[in-house]
């Protein structure tokens, strides 16, 4: 059976300071669509929500628009742009760099179902 929806339509939205991610939900196939305000940092944004020292959620994607920073509980960085494909362990910051909105998308899934969760879900 094919399954379509579009990103137009979210099947959830979840608010946080300083962005949002819209989640769709399909089968076999977790997608979100993450949008991070300029100076949205995760360490101050979505910690008090995750509950974790960094971002424990393993991230999938590409960059649509605007730059991020990510830094690893290792001490290691590097910086994202548009059309930049990405995997990201668990255990890093991120923030957003200049003035633009940062708009990815995430198919690892892990993001579409508990990003921005609270109760230590993950963020």
């Amino acid at each position: 059976m094919v399954e379509v929806k579009t990103i137009e339509k979210p099947d959830e939205r979840r608010d946080f300071p300083g962005g949002h991610i819209e989640a769709l939900h399909l089968t076999g196939l977790d997608f979100a669509v993450g949008t991070f305000e300029p100076g949205w940092r995760w360490s101050e944004s979505l910690r008090p929500i995750a509950g974790t020292d960094l971002c424990e959620v393993r991230h999938t994607g590409v960059v649509v628009r605007g730059r991020m920073r990510l830094r690893t509980a290792e001490g290691a960085e590097t910086e994202v742009g548009p059309g930049d494909v990405y995997v990201v362990p668990p255990g890093h910051d991120a923030w957003v760099v200049g003035d633009e909105q940062a708009v990815v998308y995430d198919v690892a899934g892990q993001m579409a179902e508990t990003y921005a969760k609270s109760s230590h879900a993950g963020a």
